[in-house]
């Protein structure tokens, strides 16, 4: 392990590897690589890669400056961007059904903590994952706001990261969390009508880019076969 931090900490700056850190902690505790070992791995693999272009493809030479920065860029985004963005709107559309639970376990009476531990027992999803670690962190000395401002470090959504702000600010300066939890409630049902009306809106853009692609040459191709069988026959 300590070969391995003293390679990364050498080949990359502090703010590189601290970047790339809170990245991964945003994986929350589906985290399954650490950061170094990642570091390592994507340059060894993209050492290997611009080898083997090197020595063994055609204007090797040539392709392999070009293809290793474009590998190298692209492994961060399609191992580390593409899946916490698909994280993020996971926990937005698992958010609103949580905080219903929450909210209706706090109006039965039962404190803060005791709600988020009966919404974690009745639902099983990844923001429940989440806050049973945040029990978890309560249980062994942490306090429950120090614990949900640890949270915020491994969700990748504004919008949730923002509820529990909220949450945590009206469980440390007493006020109303039932009330601000009906606030949250209502925009998180206004977010996701919005997520869907903007979804929608993109539908007639997309069948463009498909018929462009796919109907307009087909059409062509059905319009111009008969002067080019016209054209073979007369050869």
């Amino acid at each position: 392990m300590k070969s391995r931090q003293s390679i990364a900490n050498y080949l990359y700056r502090k703010e590189d590897i601290k970047k790339l850190n809170e990245k991964l902690n945003l994986f929350g505790i589906s985290r399954k690589i650490s950061t170094n070992s990642f570091l390592n791995i994507r340059l060894f693999t993209s050492l290997l890669l611009f080898i083997f272009i090197f020595l063994f493809v055609d204007n090797g030479f040539v392709l392999a400056p070009i293809l290793t920065p474009v590998y190298y860029l692209g492994i961060t985004y399609l191992t580390i961007d593409r899946p916490l963005k698909k994280r993020g709107f996971k926990l937005e559309r698992e958010a609103l059904y949580y905080f219903e639970v929450l909210t209706l376990s706090i109006e039965s009476g039962r404190n803060l903590e005791m709600a988020i531990d009966t919404a974690c027992t009745f639902i099983n999803s990844e923001i429940s994952n989440e806050f049973k670690e945040t029990l978890h962190q309560v249980k062994f000395g942490k306090s429950l706001s120090e614990a949900l401002g640890n949270m915020q470090y491994r969700i990748p959504s504004e919008t949730v990261n923002n509820i529990i702000l909220n949450i945590m600010q009206s469980n440390v300066f007493g006020n109303s969390i039932l009330d601000t939890m009906y606030n949250q409630l209502d925009y998180l049902r206004d977010k996701q009508t919005m997520d869907i009306k903007s979804e929608i809106s993109k539908i007639p853009t997309k069948i463009s880019i498909f018929s462009v692609f796919f109907f307009v040459p087909l059409i062509l191709l059905l319009i111009l076969a008969p002067l080019v069988i016209e054209y073979i026959n007369s050869l």
